[in-house]
């Protein structure tokens, strides 16, 4: 069965391998390691790549440990929490985070509400904030259980990292963009032409007037021009 694998590198590769290794191109390009063409071709293959020896290919060159932590199926388990599951972790407290925290903030003000109200009246007052925390904590209960049986937080990951990259992909475009109409108003302001070495394309022979936008001319304008008035003279 492993004629023709290399050991290691031959061995399928899992889910959380692949965004083992999607993390550091992410922290690469944060750091200027990559530009954004690079991290966008990068990470399209590490989520399409079937085994280690394809994923070490994509972090070779940066200064990160470019192997990334075999799976459970593939290792022996160890005491240490390898780089996978340290990972997996972080993505797991990120999407618990994203479920849970609309919810802690708004109990915390229906309590307050209810605490500056029983304040002022000097007693307290019925706690109606369970009408609010009760059921949407029974609710969001339910969807973390299934979430985490089904695997959400790793399905939340990989679009947020799609969204991430659709969003840097669109600065990209638009700074491009910028630059692109910028080259072409100085194209038109300023046409390239054999004419003037001051002032391209407003040279003796063009028939427009060669002054600049300060309305003065040109240095070799203006030692033409005295040449040939010596010369008449």
């Amino acid at each position: 069965m492993l004629t023709g694998m290399e050991g290691r590198d031959g061995m399928r590769a899992a889910d959380t391998d692949r965004q083992v290794v999607a993390d550091q191109l992410r922290a690469a390009v944060d750091e200027g390691r990559l530009d954004l063409h690079e991290y966008d071709e990068r990470l399209q293959r590490a989520y399409t790549s079937r085994t280690y020896g394809e994923l070490d290919a994509l972090v070779t060159d940066l200064p990160m440990p470019a192997a990334p932590a075999a799976s459970e199926l593939a290792t022996v388990p160890a005491a240490v929490p390898s780089a996978a599951e340290r990972a997996q972790s972080s993505v797991t407290v990120r999407w618990l985070a994203e479920v849970w925290l609309p919810y802690l903030r708004v109990v915390a003000i229906v309590v307050t509400v209810w605490a500056v109200t029983s304040t002022l009246a000097t007693d307290l007052l019925y706690f109606w904030p369970a009408w609010v925390a009760g059921p949407w904590g029974a609710v969001l209960l339910v969807r973390t259980v299934a979430g985490l049986t089904a695997g959400e937080p790793r399905r939340w990951a990989v679009e947020q990292e799609r969204r991430r990259e659709y969003r840097l992909a669109k600065r990209a475009r638009k700074r491009a963009r910028k630059l692109a109409a910028a080259a072409e108003e100085h194209e038109r302001r300023w046409p390239s032409a054999a004419g003037n070495p001051q002032h391209p394309g407003l040279g003796p022979s063009s028939g427009e007037d060669p002054r600049g936008p300060t309305g003065e001319l040109p240095v070799g304008e203006r030692e033409r021009r005295r040449g040939e008035a010596d010369a008449e003279v």
